[in-house]
């Protein structure tokens, strides 16, 4: 059957079918960095995440670029108001970013390339576009022809009759028409910018993408995704560029997440609900927040709220136990060979059923019911007397490697108190005096693991966590 996508292109589940085979292009729309990602940010990074990695579980070769936009007026704003420089604040926003997906489970992208790092092509790409008559200067800046690209309007599904009649020209802008867009935006006094055949400026936002997807893939990719916010006007105006410029079909699938809700409001700072990943994750395991998101198909809208988020900390403990208690049997009791073994087939079942839930446009609330499923047979199987080594080994390696597919870790580090890693570092140096190396060493490995940094000063060994 094979993996089947909504293409928000076409409003129809296809079936995927990559440009080239065995390989899949992937680009996501990632953030503005001029501040911490707000948990509506943080949807997207996981969704694709964990499109990615099953992708990758399937066996393609999944090469995933994921932008930063490091140039913008919000960003100028910022930087003003905060008194930094635009490169100074993004690169700490950068590395916010960073710290908090990896808190979240993702992993970082292939390439997470840089509008400004991109100048030089970006310039290079509109000139071309001014070429084609798809693009046009007017007193330093350069807007795009929208009514030139005849397919406009495809991705959102709006007409070009529809669009016109919200649109309007802003004051300073010099358009020849409502619906034309910024490609390139002349500098204002004191803002950062960069020379251009049209002056100095810096790129619209929309373009901005094309010219990286260009950049990384070529003309045309196999997905391209991003919350649903960005359908229209961002990624619709990324294919009249992309498309005008080539002459090729620029993405082949087109993804979009839905939004979130906090308490069933919309999220908005004037309503005091704006939640930031930085701050959550200091109140609740990352890992939650990562499951909740999981637990509702990526296409629906999600209600974050108290009591939904702590039925899905419930929902990973009840896996996280089971998987806990397998290892805990495997290493306890004998291997009896001549156990029943007839749970393998019911463990290949729950696989296929995940399997069947993720091929159908990545249902990963399915894959959820697949994985609890998995976890009930294996309480089952434990409350046998008698239990095989490969049964137990199948159950612990099926729910680790389905769970990792959707990002999530079923081994729980404990943190330890520091009363535990004085002891510890007081037996590392009793080790040492005894010329016990070897259990030294594994001290050192363990608080390593632990994030604890040990320091040799004239007072003794100190420590602090990392």
């Amino acid at each position: 059957m094979g993996i089947q996508i909504f293409n928000t292109l076409t409003r129809e589940k296809e079936l995927f079918v990559p440009l080239e085979e065995g390989k899949v292009k992937m680009y996501v729309c990632g953030p503005t960095v001029y501040n911490y990602i707000h948990i509506g940010n943080s949807r997207p990074v996981i969704v694709y995440d964990t499109v990615r990695r099953y992708l990758t579980y399937r066996g393609y070769d999944v090469t995933y670029v994921s932008n930063f936009t490091d140039v913008d007026d919000k960003i100028i704003k910022a930087a003003n108001e905060l008194g930094e420089e635009v490169p100074e604040l993004t690169e700490r926003f950068i590395n916010a970013y960073f710290e908090d997906i990896t808190a979240l489970g993702c992993q970082k992208a292939d390439a997470h390339p840089r509008v400004t790092e991109h100048m030089d092509e970006i310039i290079d790409f509109i000139k071309v576009l001014v070429d084609k008559g798809y693009a046009y200067e007017s007193q330093g800046d350069v807007y795009y022809r929208t009514r030139k690209f005849e397919g406009y309007g495809k991705l959102s599904h709006q007409s070009v009759d529809d669009l016109k009649v919200g649109a309007r020209i802003e004051a300073g802008e010099k358009k020849e028409d409502a619906l034309d867009f910024a490609l390139w935006k002349a500098a204002k006094p004191g803002e950062i910018s960069w020379e251009s055949p049209w002056g100095k400026g810096r790129p619209g936002w929309h373009i901005e993408c094309s010219v990286m997807v260009h950049n990384h893939f070529g003309d045309t990719i196999d997905i391209h995704a991003g919350g649903q916010d960005l359908t229209f006007p961002h990624h619709e105006n990324e294919i009249a560029q992309s498309e005008a410029y080539s002459g090729k079909t620029f993405a082949r699938y087109w993804m979009h997440n839905g939004y979130i809700n906090i308490d069933n409001e919309k999220m908005s700072k004037s309503l005091g609900n704006f939640i930031l990943v930085h701050d959550i994750i200091q109140q609740i395991d990352p890992q939650v927040l990562r499951f909740f998101m999981l637990s509702v198909h990526y296409r629906h809208p999600i209600n974050f709220a108290q009591d939904l988020v702590e039925a899905a900390a419930a929902g990973l403990e009840r896996i996280r136990t089971s998987y806990t208690n397998l290892k805990h049997r495997l290493q306890v009791s004998a291997n009896l060979e001549d156990a029943d073994t007839s749970d393998l087939d019911e463990i290949e079942k729950q696989r296929l059923d995940f399997e069947t839930a993720m091929d159908d446009d990545f249902n990963t609330a399915n894959a959820i019911a697949a994985l609890f499923s998995l976890s009930t047979e294996a309480n089952k199987y434990l409350n046998q007397e008698n239990t095989n080594k490969e049964v137990l080994t199948a159950f612990i390696d099926t729910l680790s490697e389905l769970s990792h597919v959707l990002g999530l870790e079923l081994e729980v580090k404990e943190e330890l108190v520091d009363e535990e890693i004085d002891a510890l570092i007081e037996e590392r140096q009793q080790a040492r005096k005894d010329r016990d190396f070897k259990r030294a060493d594994e001290i050192r490995d363990q608080l390593k693991e632990m994030n604890i940094i040990l320091e040799d000063t004239r007072q003794g060994v100190r420590w602090k966590r990392g």
